[in-house]
């Protein structure tokens, strides 16, 4: 068996089982956040309901105070692999959002700019795109024009996103790209609704967001097995993303993170992991899949000691990494144990070409 693969077995035999809490702690603190901002009645909150595909009365009891005036929503709650941040609606009397500008921009990952196609007045959501774009350049930007089914001319609907789309480029001094969304009532981001072309757009800028949101068709028994499970290993996976930033700390944490995933997969389908069929599942892999990672991982290791690069690009090399790493291994394992627990014979072929595709998904271009 491949040595790293030994190694997790041993520490899955042995119980190991590494601190949830400093976990939990360093994966809340590397969230990927996407930023909601838009004027009051812009649609913020139904954005929110439609992408996680939770009810309203949930969404809403589950915001919690991020300055005075701002609040956060993670998803799933109690796993959480997505903050979404919501500022107080622009241009209300009174408010003054410097505040929550300052603060929001410094933590998050991805800007939605909310605006309603039938309201043309928004100097104030344009203003905050040109701090947000003057202090934080790189910080990417997408523009939702909420509301399409308000404008039922196509031509009026036309001029006014251009208007609106103008006006939020040139105070972010460069293009940007944009969606048209539709948010009635009941709809999900399977519906053609713009949602999923939104989706599409954060696919290239945060992975981990795209994996739990993107709404596709399962089309058999084990995808929807899976689809349960879904949050729970990329839970996982971004933690052990996150705790393998640091020289040294991966090492530890990694194993006994994808240890503590495949113990809960085993339990889930109860479906014991015995030495034998570890050996199994790793066969299955592939001897290549299981070199391939094990050499990649001490490289990984090693980079992370190099002065300066190891700091900065070799880390976040790592965790790049082990966060694809980890959630494919715990989408093949689930593969492999929903077989195992209906008595099927595991196709070997199939399981390396679902490890590789979830893979590729987890490492698209954005991490």
């Amino acid at each position: 068996m491949n040595h790293y693969f030994d190694r997790l077995w041993q520490t899955l035999a042995n119980g190991s089982k590494p601190d949830l809490d400093v976990v939990r702690d360093s994966v809340s603190r590397s969230l990927p956040v996407i930023w909601l901002l838009g004027k009051t009645g812009a649609g913020k909150s139904s954005l929110i309901r439609t992408l996680t595909g939770l009810p309203a009365a949930q969404v809403g009891n589950g915001f919690e105070p991020c300055t005075r005036t701002a609040d956060m929503f993670d998803f799933p709650e109690s796993l959480p692999v997505i903050r979404f941040l919501d500022t107080r609606g622009l241009g209300e009397a009174g408010y003054d959002p410097a505040e929550d500008l300052q603060a929001c921009e410094r933590r998050s990952h991805v800007l939605l700019a909310v605006a309603r196609l039938d309201d043309p007045v928004q100097s104030e959501v344009a203003s905050a795109v040109a701090l947000v774009s003057k202090r934080r350049p790189t910080t990417p930007i997408i523009v939702v024009h909420n509301g399409a089914d308000l404008l039922p001319d196509e031509q009026a609907r036309f001029r006014a996103r251009e208007q609106i789309q103008q006006m939020f480029e040139k105070a972010a001094g460069k293009k940007l790209p944009y969606v048209e969304t539709t948010l009635l009532a009941g709809q999900t981001a399977g519906s053609k609704n713009g949602i999923d072309q939104l989706v599409t757009h954060l696919d290239t800028i945060m992975p981990e967001v795209a994996l739990l949101l993107d709404k596709e068709e399962r089309r058999d028994g084990e995808r929807n097995a899976f689809a349960g499970l879904r949050a729970k290993v990329l839970w996982y996976a971004s933690a052990a993303g996150a705790s393998d930033l640091a020289p040294g700390v991966g090492a530890v944490t990694v194993p006994s993170l994808q240890a503590a995933m495949l113990r809960m997969l085993g339990k889930h389908y109860l479906v014991e992991w015995t030495r034998a069929r570890m050996t199994e599942f790793t066969l299955a892999l592939g001897a290549g899949v299981a070199f391939r990672f094990g050499a990649s991982y001490a490289v990984r290791q090693l980079a992370k000691l190099i002065p300066v690069y190891g700091q900065t690009a070799g880390a976040a090399a790592a965790g790049t990494i082990s966060f694809a790493a980890t959630y494919a291994l715990g989408r093949a394992a689930a593969f492999y144990l929903h077989r195992t627990q209906q008595g099927l014979v595991v196709d070997n072929e199939e399981l390396r070409a679902l490890y590789t595709d979830a893979l590729r998904r987890a490492r698209r271009e954005g991490t």
